[in-house]
């Protein structure tokens, strides 16, 4: 029954009409003035870059030369989400991106001064920044407590960014938040599980 449903397109399609109804719900229904003006920033990875210079600060001050391989293991957590997501999964799939469909054209509000070129699905700003929130989330809640959730929170931010400005739909984030998170948990499972890497070891 499933499979007749979905070739006939009628399941997918509709997931696809929410998708992109929800999208117009956040980049036209709910825009305002102080996020068109933040999020084309706010999602930037250039924008955090001085928090991962205070990471790798508070790792070297707390941890010394043990604090080395947490950040080689966050850096390939970020490289292998990356190569998924970019080389892999849009590759494959090959979803044209919100700002590129001509069905939205006059539905959307795009607010960067381009359309990026590469498939839309799956998100990989999701899935870095994900990815990356988990692994440091596992890796650093024995050190800092609750407040490491709050990685969640500021990935969570960056891709509410990507279906604002108009370059992803939100399941494209949706998904790449879920695939971020797969992979950051599988890297911070190896991370503690290899003695030698753990810096509390």
């Amino acid at each position: 029954m499933l499979n007749t449903i979905l070739l006939k397109g009628g399941l997918l399609q509709r997931i696809e009409d929410f998708d992109r109804w929800l999208l117009i719900k956040i980049n036209s229904d709910g825009s305002n003035a102080f996020f068109d003006a933040v999020f084309p920033v706010w999602r930037h990875s250039d924008t955090w870059m001085p928090l991962y210079l205070f990471l790798f600060l508070f790792m070297i001050m707390n941890f010394g030369w043990r604090s080395v391989p947490w950040m080689v293991m966050l850096g390939f957590t970020a490289g292998i989400c990356d190569q998924v997501s970019s080389s892999g999964i849009k590759e494959w799939v090959g979803r044209t991106r919100p700002c590129a469909d001509p069905l939205l054209f006059f539905n959307v509000n795009f607010l960067l001064n381009r359309c990026p070129s590469s498939g839309s699905f799956t998100s990989s700003h999701a899935t870095n920044h994900f990815g990356a929130a988990m692994f440091i989330y596992i890796t650093l809640k024995s050190v800092v407590g609750k407040p490491a959730l709050l990685f969640f929170a500021w990935a969570a931010t960056i891709c509410y960014g990507q279906v604002y400005v108009g370059v992803h739909y939100p399941l494209d984030v949706i998904c790449g938040g879920i695939l971020g998170c797969a992979i950051g948990y599988g890297m911070a499972y190896l991370f503690e599980a290899v003695p030698f890497l753990s810096y509390r070891k």
